[in-house]
């Protein structure tokens, strides 16, 4: 039973590329972007070249792909993953906030749930802005997380819930993490802040939809998610608080077990796809 999103296992969509994606959302992008022959495309965060390949099985003819993240190990996938599908696409490892690139070099810009973990927004979208060239496209779309639905038919499901978000909460305090929760619908005022005049704002919807018990192998998984975030946590408060939250979520498996077919849970999510043009 794969799941897009999940507010019991994760405060962020932080698996968004690898979890979630279909054509619809490529069209968007290459409508947005307005690629041409001989364009060259920034993609920040692009973990393991999702994007690019989506992008490339398009056979847009004569653009070039650059794809930057944080993390080595995503991009040497990407570069494998790209590779594999005989596509040419450069990539590199940086910061968001200090792009190792030219001023105006990139024709457009993008990234996808990339400034949810970001400590200074302003900085990346500043950054953004400085490499794309004058009429360019810059595209971001990032989530709202502290605006999450979710929706429980048992009471321990509630319960749950509400544990899920204490634990959370307190492991991200406690790692210091200062990323902007409501980062989605702020982008407008960012870029316009920034020498980017938005253009449209679209909105993806992000849900799931469990109806009937699910197996026994679904809450193994949701545990599992758990575990390895109470394993991680830096002090011995947050990792007792996270062993209560998964005492609530064992209560939640019996409650739906019992429900059986009555049983329902539902999360959504909103993405804010933000478009601007770099000011000449």
């Amino acid at each position: 039973m794969p799941i897009a999103i999940d507010a019991f296992t994760s405060p962020t969509l932080k698996h968004l590329r690898e979890r979630w994606w279909n054509d619809e959302f490529t069209e968007f992008l290459v409508e947005t972007l307005r690629p041409r022959a001989g364009n060259r495309i920034l993609d920040v965060g692009c973990g393991e070249g999702l994007a690019e390949i989506h992008i490339g099985r398009l056979h847009l003819s004569q653009i070039r792909l650059v794809g930057v993240d944080l993390m080595i190990e995503r991009v040497m996938v990407g570069r494998h993953e790209t590779a594999a599908h005989n596509q040419k696409v450069g990539f590199a490892t940086a910061d968001a906030c200090a792009l190792p690139f030219r001023d105006a070099v990139f024709d457009s810009t993008f990234c996808v749930a990339v400034l949810q973990h970001i400590g200074d927004v302003a900085q990346a979208i500043g950054e953004f802005a400085r490499v794309t060239a004058a009429g360019g496209r810059v595209v971001a779309v990032e989530p709202d997380n502290s605006g999450r639905y979710m929706y429980s038919s048992t009471a321990a499901g509630r319960r749950a819930a509400d544990a899920s978000t204490q634990f959370f909460r307190e492991l991200t305090s406690a790692r210091g993490d200062a990323a902007d929760a409501t980062v989605g619908p702020r982008l407008p005022t960012l870029f316009d802040a920034h020498g980017i005049e938005p253009l449209s704002v679209r909105l993806f919807p992000v849900s799931t939809t469990i109806l009937g018990t699910p197996p026994e192998s679904f809450w193994t998984g949701r545990k599992a998610d758990v575990e390895q975030s109470i394993e991680t946590a830096p002090t011995p408060a947050v990792r007792a608080i996270g062993r209560t939250y998964l005492d609530a979520l064992d209560a939640y498996a019996r409650e739906a077990d019992a429900a059986g077919s009555a049983f329902v849970e539902i999360q959504n999510t909103m993405l804010f796809a933000t478009v601007g043009q770099k000011a000449a």
